[in-house]
């Protein structure tokens, strides 16, 4: 099923992803993935967007979701490096990075953590920086409480947060969407100083998140499973608003003791009070998807943010108002 998964991100990975720099790892005792000929034949085949829809959308979305989180855990290593291999020969994976090279299972590599040193954390204190390894799919101002998924797509903040009151809070702020396609790095940061104060869950269907299903179907993100983590850093307020997608539904929190999936009953409304300092790892995707940031008025865009732009964790996001400002 690792192929299903990696055929969800094939087209984005063709278009956007630039070939690695350093010549990816093979976990040990694995071919080599096929030639360059296999990805280019397959990258024409699945940018036909009718394919590419059907393939990743009109299938049994939340059964396959369900049946990846069991299959992935699957500590055998004919299956592990079978699976490990296949999702090589569908992705830019590169494991050069990864603080270990030899993996349990194949969600044991898609979790990965990365060695020391491998992101630099920008640390000037009036940025907020990237949480996660991503494209950027969307930015820009929140138009009163109407956000953009794509190009004539919009949706109301309420749907997505499930709180008209918290969506005024965020009235003529600014937003940005991350999307992680499968060969990234899974595990996502503060993007600032700050405290967690509450989280809400909001369980949901498992639409891909690629660009073609967000031409598609409308109010995508207010469909599919999330988390809305809200966070202060000195007097600011920000979300951070994990997206699942399909096969990659469940999200991992440090500072919870439960597994947020789609079988997760509640309580759907958390108290939190964790602190982090910037850069520091909050959590990760079970497999990975899209990370929805939005900050209030007064935040801006860094001026190298745009649509199609690929970042690493730690790079420079936002400028963050002065406190006269906030």
């Amino acid at each position: 099923m690792s192929d299903i998964r990696a055929i969800v991100d094939s087209s984005v990975n063709a278009e956007h992803s630039p070939s690695p720099t350093l010549p990816p790892t093979l976990p040990p005792n694995l071919p080599a993935p096929p030639a360059p000929l296999a990805p280019r034949w397959r990258d024409r085949l699945l940018q036909q967007e009718d394919l590419n829809f059907l393939l990743t959308n009109r299938v049994p979305r939340i059964f396959l979701t369900r049946f990846m989180g069991w299959f992935s855990k699957i500590e055998q290593p004919l299956i592990r490096d079978a699976s490990i291999w296949v999702w090589r020969c569908f992705t830019h994976l590169d494991l050069s990075d990864a603080r270990k090279q030899s993996f349990t299972s194949l969600h044991d590599c898609f979790t990965r953590q990365l060695v020391d040193g491998a992101r630099t954390i920008d640390q000037d204190t009036t940025v907020m920086t990237s949480p996660c390894d991503a494209i950027v799919g969307a930015r820009g101002a929140i138009e009163g409480t109407q956000v953009f998924q794509a190009k004539g797509f919009s949706y109301a903040l309420a749907d997505l947060l499930g709180s008209e009151t918290l969506a005024e809070q965020y009235r003529d702020g600014t937003y940005v969407t991350l999307r992680l396609t499968s060969s990234m790095y899974h595990r996502f940061h503060a993007p600032l100083d700050c405290r967690v104060t509450h989280l809400t869950y909001i369980s949901g269907d498992t639409w891909n998140v690629n660009p073609i299903t967000l031409k598609r179907v409308e109010r995508l993100f207010c469909k599919n499973e999330r988390a809305v983590i809200h966070a202060e850093s000195q007097g600011r307020r920000m979300l951070l608003v994990p997206v699942a997608a399909i096969l990659v539904a469940s999200i991992r929190l440090h500072f919870l003791n439960v597994l947020l999936h789609l079988r997760y009953r509640g309580p759907n409304e958390i108290a939190c009070d964790a602190s982090f300092r910037k850069g520091e790892e909050m959590g990760w995707f079970e497999h990975g998807s899209t990370i929805i940031v939005l900050a209030e008025k007064g935040f801006a865009l860094c001026d190298e943010i745009n649509v199609g732009t690929q970042m690493r964790m730690g790079q420079r996001l936002m400028q963050v108002p002065s406190i006269e400002q906030a």
